[in-house]
């Protein structure tokens, strides 16, 4: 006795298997639109304009126009992001995280004082 499906019966299964990896690697690595909708995590304000738009500093990327940066979530503590793009740009005169502006001495820690 063989146990095997019919034609039919192996089309849906592997229809069905298709289907079920799309959707599970689109929700994988799509971004979700409440994390669009908020806005950048990251707000810095420098002292000089910055030479680039777009840059790598601290472990994020960041946009610049100006003397305003931001940047997306990462993974690191905010001082820690606020070194790494004090060096990259230079110093930075007002570090916000998740909306929350970085104390004065914290700030001046940043700048390397």
């Amino acid at each position: 006795m063989t146990l095997s499906l019919p034609r039919t019966g192996r089309f849906t299964v592997f229809v069905l298997a298709l289907v079920y990896t799309g959707l599970t690697f689109g929700v994988a690595t799509g971004s979700g639109p409440v994390a669009a909708s908020e806005g950048p995590y990251y707000t810095a304000t420098l002292a000089q304009p910055a030479d680039e738009s777009r840059a790598v500093a601290g472990g994020v990327a960041w946009a610049c126009e100006g003397t305003t940066c931001v940047a997306n979530k990462g993974t690191s503590r905010p001082m820690r992001i606020c070194r790494g793009l004090a060096r990259e740009f230079g110093e930075v005169t007002s570090f916000t995280a998740k909306g929350e502006e970085l104390a004065a001495d914290k700030l001046a820690k940043c700048n390397g004082e």
